[in-house]
Order: C-alpha cells, then sequence, then structure tokens
C-alpha cells in the first residue's frame, strides 16, 4: 500500500541555524589559530540579543563579539526593522575554560590513544533514493530554502523576501519504498509588511509557486523533476502574515535542528548535535564517520539503503560496538551482523583516526551550519582568518570530506567474494 513520508528544512535566517552558524564561526577560528583547540560553544539569540556560553581550551584568544556580528551580518540581519541586526544587537559572552575532569579522558601521550571526548551513539544513513545518495524529502526541502535565499540575495524577482524561512516536503512512495509524486509543499517565509494583507498572501503564494518551484524545478534531474504534478497541495505561510521572524518571533539556540542537519527523519539520529563542537567530540566526528561509511557502502553496491550506528564511552579510545542494519536491500551474502564485522575491519573508528581520515581539525564547520551537514559536495577552498591582534592566517581547506566516495573500491574489494550473483549481473 502506497504511504507519505515527509521531511523539513529551515533557512540560514531560522533563530536556530543563526545560532548554529555563529557557533561554527567561532569553531572555525579557533581552529585555524589553534589547531589541537578543544571547542564546545553554545549560542543563544532572541531580540536585539545573542549570549555565548561553553567551555574552550585553546591557544589563541578571540574577539568573539566581532565574529557573532559579522555572521549575523552575512546571513542578512542588517536592518533595524527586523529587531535583530549583526550591527545594532548586544553580544554576552559567558565561555571558560574547557574542564579538567573531561580533558583528563579525552588527551593522552600519544594522538593515537585520545579517547572519546563523550559517551553516545551516532548514526549514519545513505539511500539509492537521490543522487548524493539522500532522502529525497529532506534534498528537496534544502533545495528549496538555498534557492529561496538565492531569490532574497538577487532582489530582483521577489523583492519582500527576509532571511527567516522554513520548507517542507511530502512524497508518496509505493510498495517498493520507490517515490511516485510529491503529494505536498509547505513554505513559510519571513516578508516586509505589505499595505493589503490579502493581495500580501496572494503574491507570495504565486511567487513561490510559479517562480521558487519553478526555479528548483529546473535544476533537478529528468526522474525527479517528473515528481513534481497538478496535483500537489501547496500550503504558503499557512499561517498568514509572517513580518515578525527571525530572533525576534522565536528565540534560537544551537543544536535544536538535529533532524535537518541530518537526515530528515530517515534512518536514526543518537540525539547528539554537531555545531560549536571541535571533532573530539565524537557526537559530530563519529556522525561524519559513520555517514562516510554508509555512502561508500551504499555506492559500492553493498545495499541499497544503509544504517551503520556506532557507540562510545567516554574517555574510551575503541568503539563500544558497530551496527549495521540493510532494511533488506543487502547485495552480498552475508548478515547485517556479519557485514558490520568487515565494516570494523575497514574502517578504524578511533576518534584520533576519524579525524584525520576527514581531516576534522581544521576550519571547515561553517558551512555545514545550514542546509544540512550530509549529502553537500566536497569540495577545496582557501579561507582567511584574521585574529583580534592583527594575525592572518590563509588556509586551503577541504569541505565536506566525509562525502567523498574514497572507499568504494576498498569495500567492493573487502566484500568481493560475498556479492549475490544477481547484484554483479
Amino acid at each position: 500500500m502506497a504511504y507519505l513520508f515527509t521531511s523539513e528544512s529551515v533557512s540560514e535566517g531560522h533563530p536556530d541555524k543563526i545560532a548554529d552558524q555563529i557557533s561554527d564561526a567561532l569553531l572555525d577560528n579557533f581552529l585555524a589559530f589553534d589547531p589541537e583547540s578543544k571547542v564546545a560553544c553554545e549560542t543563544l539569540v532572541t531580540t536585539g540579543q545573542v549570549v555565548l556560553a561553553g567551555e574552550v581550551k585553546s591557544k589563541t584568544y578571540l574577539d568573539v563579539q566581532k565574529i557573532a556580528r559579522e555572521t549575523i551580518n552575512k546571513i542578512g540581519y542588517t536592518k533595524g526593522e527586523y529587531m535583530f541586526d549583526g550591527n545594532s544587537c548586544g553580544v554576552l559572552s559567558a565561555i571558560h575554560e574547557q574542564s579538567p575532569d573531561i580533558s583528563q579522558g579525552v588527551d593522552r601521550e600519544t594522538k593515537e590513544e585520545q579517547g572519546a571526548g563523550d559517551q553516545g551513539m551516532m548514526f549514519g544513513y545513505a539511500t539509492i533514493e537521490t543522487e548524493n545518495y539522500m532522502p529525497l524529502a529532506l534534498e528537496l526541502s534544502h533545495r528549496l530554502l538555498i534557492e529561496l535565499g538565492h531569490l532574497r540575495r538577487e532582489n530582483k524577482e521577489i523583492t519582500y523576501l527576509r532571511p527567516d524561512a522554513k520548507a517542507q516536503v511530502t512524497l508518496e512512495y509505493d510498495d517498493n519504498n520507490k517515490p511516485l509524486r510529491i503529494d505536498t509543499i509547505v513554505i513559510s517565509t519571513q516578508h516586509d509588511d505589505f499595505d493589503t494583507d490579502d493581495k500580501m498572501l496572494a503574491k507570495i503564494r504565486k511567487d513561490l509557486i510559479e517562480i521558487l518551484v519553478t526555479r528548483v524545478k529546473s535544476k533537478c534531474k529528468p526522474e525527479i523533476a517528473a515528481l513534481f504534478n497538478d496535483a500537489i497541495t501547496y500550503h504558503i505561510n499557512p499561517t498568514g502574515k509572517f513580518v515578525i521572524g527571525g530572533p525576534h518571533g522565536d528565540a534560537g539556540l544551537t543544536g535544536r535542528k538535529i533532524i535537518v542537519d541530518t537526515y530528515g527523519g530517515k534512518g536514526a539520529h543518537g540525539g547528539g548535535a554537531f555545531s560549536g563542537k571541535d571533532p573530539s567530540k565524537v557526537d559530530r566526528s563519529a556522525a561524519y564517520a559513520t555517514r562516510h561509511i554508509a555512502k561508500n557502502m551504499v555506492a559500492a553496491g553493498i545495499a541499497d539503503e544503509v544504517l551503520v550506528q556506532v557507540s562510545y564511552a567516554i574517555g574510551v579510545v575503541e568503539p563500544m560496538g558497530i551496527f549495521v542494519n540493510t532494511y533488506g536491500t543487502s547485495k552480498v551474502n552475508l548478515t547485517d551482523g556479519e557485514i558490520a564485522t568487515k565494516i570494523k575491519e575497514v574502517f578504524d573508528m578511533r576518534p584520533s583516526v576519524i579525524e584525520k581520515r576527514l581531516k576534522l581539525r581544521a576550519p571547515i564547520y561553517s558551512e555545514t551550519a545550514a542546509y544540512g551537514h550530509m549529502g553537500r559536495a566536497p569540495k577545496e577552498v582557501q579561507k582567511t582568518f584574521k585574529s583580534s591582534n592583527g594575525e592572518e592566517v590563509t588556509l586551503n581547506v577541504e569541505l565536506f570530506t566525509w562525502e567523498k566516495l574514497d572507499y568504494k573500491e576498498t569495500l567492493q574489494k573487502a566484500f568481493e567474494n560475498a556479492y549475490k550473483v544477481e547484484a554483479i549481473a
């Protein structure tokens, strides 16, 4: 029987995402000047106010107020009428040094003996549903908001957009878990005030359907574009007027959009947030590592859909265990438990090795803090940072290394004698 599945995304101007981006901007600056920094930064944003809190152990000193303001302005909160803008908001810092009780479990004589920064379980997921091995409903939700951000910055076809926005896509699937069509699209976008509410709502609805959705559809592969249809139910700003938004409309906190950040409700989530945490925190690094494993497994043809779990104890070097679920889509003559055993042989999941394998001790995190940490295109970029004492550093870094398919052949070789005949054919 056909069923419906829904995922949502939020824009870079959403209050929680503002908080995430500030936390990751701070992390990047710490890592740029001291790659061994230990950072756990939380951010709260509300009307005219930013509060920074957390623990840091670093050799560098930062002007955290300046970094927060630059991040807010870059997002687009630059006008006093938003009741929150980078130039005039208050910024309060309550950041202090990392607890020695934590550092004693993480720091060791050799890097390889580094313990996990916390206990917990982390999940990675991948599916053949899209070209980047992400769930389609989440991918489309992200694309809608990325394109909406482009339209806001272009300020040509649509000229009234403000930074805060959310999108949600519901897909209909068949009995074989194949997407049949888009059933519903929900978009709520902040906007400038209008004189006439009814005309405003009608114009926003028309523009978002005819301009935004059309642009997104035009950039999709033919098989995805075919899912757009005349019977889609649209809910555009369903509550009506949306002038008051951003931190003035709702307070924002780091780490409150963990499902948006990962797989949109597909697979599973261990509960740990990412932004503001350096890679010694396995909440972040191991979540990236398990996505790397899952994506390469699907690309290698081991299964059409894969969930990988890893778990840790604080201060302990080796993970507690690795779990694999292929949802009955396995292409090899092995149980999921046997697949997990092989995965453990291929991938060293010690925290320090994950950091090295994925090049995580670099300032690569600001780019992750909006529109998802997974499914993004890996690339090399050059980034420049300036410290409060005038020091400047320019670095070439690799973004989204966990999205690389650099273990595809290794996995195919590891499983070469286990593939089912029909899978090889």
